[in-house]
């Protein structure tokens, strides 16, 4: 075991391009540090829900030049194998760690491959590829991101020229692409013979934002706004000067982007802790709203003033901002179909079929949500919004931003605010409270053994609640495709248990529904609700083990 171990990295090392990754595995190498090598050559990182992600380091099981080199060869042969030779790969990266070294290997890898590759200008926000994929005519796109991951982590995420996200069988037949590739040294990769883009593609991007807002509209909400050690500050200050928004006061600290995060433990607006340094700027600029895009803006957080909230500020849940940015665009008599993920909050369905809108739901994750046919309006619970689908099928934290921003200046020339917003929907369609369960783990077998033990010994109450229908998900049902996930319908209240596809954590769902009969019900509704949300969060976990 010792020696092939031994003699597995041996060869790695002679086919890595990275000085660095190299000298890291001739280290463990040296020191003989088995138990290291064998996780590192336990198999390969494999390719699914968003492409590769994984943590920075040599070896087959994680994320380095040489993964990278053989992902972007194992797509070149996918496109070329659907006569795409000669076609365009546009390639976007975040300014994370790595990133511009492995957008820069996939272009040689396309330009090596016979096909044409055009590289952004520099760091930039993953909808601003989605954006170019469709604006240029490309058969792909590549954005070299980890999204919000910790920052040891990098990923690759693959679009193909419709401008969605890939989904089965696409997914498996590259997978089976990049398997087949041989030795790195076969793999023709010149020094140059690819395009740099310009800032052309960026202007056109920021041209067609203000399309996502009505002409004329109220622009007077002030904003503070952070991007989180991410790339979305130049991006969003732009489209909010062209909109004719007030400037955002930045949360200085985290305007610029850095790789290594210093200010989070983990570059997210959900995550405990990471809007600590937003709310102390906002308690000093006293602006109208908070907005906050994850390191590669595709993410959009929002906070608002309330005096009955720790520090004078309120975290909006995704679901929140979901509802109330599709009653916005109700009222601005939008029309087509309204989609959201199974796991995000059912008030949308309630908002659409009110609004005489079509609406669907699907798996987890904008690229399935994209694709969802006459689709007008797409968000998902983790602050993802697709506001401008003709543009960017994907989740824009940027445009989603804008249209924020409207809505709170359209509610601000009436005296009001987002939480008078909420307000009125729980009256028109009942409180709809969510919350999650959120389990990280290092030992992914801990995930495992809670599915098959709520498999084999599903719940019949939580919290008091009767379970009244209990679906296995990895079966399939007759709307959806097969997922590994359970989904609870209770009396008044719905539940969802699935493994995240991009972190090593187990996520469970809850939403509850109590119905209000007049504005002095709402205090009781909103009590009542985080009392059943914490009673199913607690037998959940004990059902679970977790």
């Amino acid at each position: 075991m010792q020696h092939d171990l031994i003699a597995q990295a041996r060869t790695w090392l002679a086919e890595d391009p990275d000085p660095e990754t190299r000298a890291e595995l001739a280290a463990l190498v040296e020191a003989g540090d088995t138990q290291e090598l064998a996780a590192r050559f336990a198999g390969t990182l494999q390719f699914g829900t968003a492409g590769l992600r994984g943590e920075l380091a040599a070896g087959p099981m994680r994320m380095n030049r040489s993964v990278v080199i053989r992902a972007a060869a194992g797509l070149a042969a996918y496109l070329k194998a659907r006569g795409e030779e000669g076609g365009l790969v546009v390639i976007g990266y975040d300014a994370r760690y790595k990133s511009a070294d492995f957008a820069r290997d996939t272009a040689a890898v396309m330009t090596g491959a016979g096909l044409r590759a055009a590289v952004l200008p520099r760091p930039l926000p993953t909808p601003v590829l989605a954006y170019a994929i469709r604006h240029l005519g490309a058969v792909a796109g590549v954005e070299v991101t980890a999204s919000h991951n910790p920052p040891r982590d990098n990923g690759y995420k693959v679009y193909l020229g419709d401008g969605s996200q890939i989904v089965p069988p696409a997914d498996g037949e590259i997978a089976a692409a990049i398997a087949a590739v041989g030795p790195l040294a076969d793999v023709v990769r010149p020094e140059d013979g690819w395009q740099t883009l310009g800032e052309e593609v960026l202007e056109a991007y920021l041209a067609r934002t203000d399309a996502v807002l009505a002409a004329g509209s109220p622009r007077t909400a002030r904003t503070v706004y952070t991007a989180m050690h991410g790339v979305g500050t130049s991006v969003l200050t732009a489209a909010f000067a062209r909109a004719g928004f007030p400037e955002p006061v930045l949360v200085a600290e985290q305007a610029e982007p850095d790789p290594a995060f210093p200010t989070v433990a983990f570059p997210n607006p959900e995550e405990p802790g990471a809007m600590d340094l937003a709310f102390a700027t906002a308690r000093r600029a006293a602006p109208d709203l908070i907005i906050a895009n994850d390191p590669d803006a595709d993410r959009c957080a929002v906070a608002v003033p309330d005096t009955a909230a720790e520090g004078g500020w309120r975290m909006l849940r995704g679901d929140e901002v979901g509802a109330l940015l599709a009653a916005h665009l109700v009222e601005r008599g939008a029309s087509g179909v309204f989609a959201e993920s199974i796991v995000s909050s059912s008030l949308l369905g309630r908002i659409a079929e009110k609004a005489g809108l079509g609406y669907e739901e699907t798996l987890t994750g904008f690229k399935w949500i994209a694709r969802v046919d006459g689709l007008r309006y797409g968000y998902e619970e983790a602050l993802g919004y697709c506001v401008d689908p003709e543009c960017v099928r994907d989740k824009d934290g940027i445009t989603a931003a804008l249209l924020v921003a409207e809505l709170a200046s359209v509610l601000k020339e009436q005296g009001r605010t987002l939480l008078d917003l909420l307000d009125d929907l729980a009256l028109a369609h009942g409180l709809h409270a969510t919350d999650q369960l959120s389990v990280r783990v290092e030992d992914l077998s801990v995930i495992a053994d809670a599915m098959a033990r709520l498999r084999e010994q599903p719940p019949t109450a939580l919290a008091g609640l009767a379970v009244t229908s209990a679906e296995d998900l990895s079966q399939g049902t007759d709307r959806l495709p097969p997922t590994d996930g359970l989904r609870y319908h209770l009396e008044g209240a719905r539940v969802i248990v699935r493994p995240s596809g991009t972190e090593p954590k187990l996520k469970c769902y809850l939403e509850v529904v109590v119905p209000v009969a007049d504005a002095a019900g709402l205090p009781a509704a909103r009590a009542r609700g985080a009392e059943l949300l914490a009673g199913i969060k607690r037998d959940l976990a004990a059902a679970a083990g977790i």
